[in-house]
């Protein structure tokens, strides 16, 4: 249960931070940044392994910087998708 909690908050975090990087925190609220960050992290993971990087394991450092990754990513390809003519 505690890590579930965890993961909830480091994908919080990653994608809190990737909306304010990317411009589109007015747009988001605290769910959005949560369902972003956890999604972010297995582009971000999926992204590191196609250039042989290994993935992180557990809650740390790494983790967090390939959540936020995938999170940019993510909200980069919503961007480009959504974007008004």
């Amino acid at each position: 249960m505690i890590n579930f909690i965890g993961w909830i908050i480091l994908g919080g975090l990653a994608g809190w931070i990737a909306s304010k990087i990317m411009g589109r925190d007015a747009q988001m609220g605290v769910f959005l940044n949560i369902v972003v960050g956890i999604i972010g992290s297995f582009i971000g993971g999926w992204v590191l392994g196609l250039f042989g990087v290994g993935t992180p394991d557990g809650f740390n450092i790494a983790s967090f910087l390939t959540a936020l990754l995938g999170a940019v990513i993510l909200l980069f390809l919503v961007g480009l998708v959504t974007k008004k003519r």
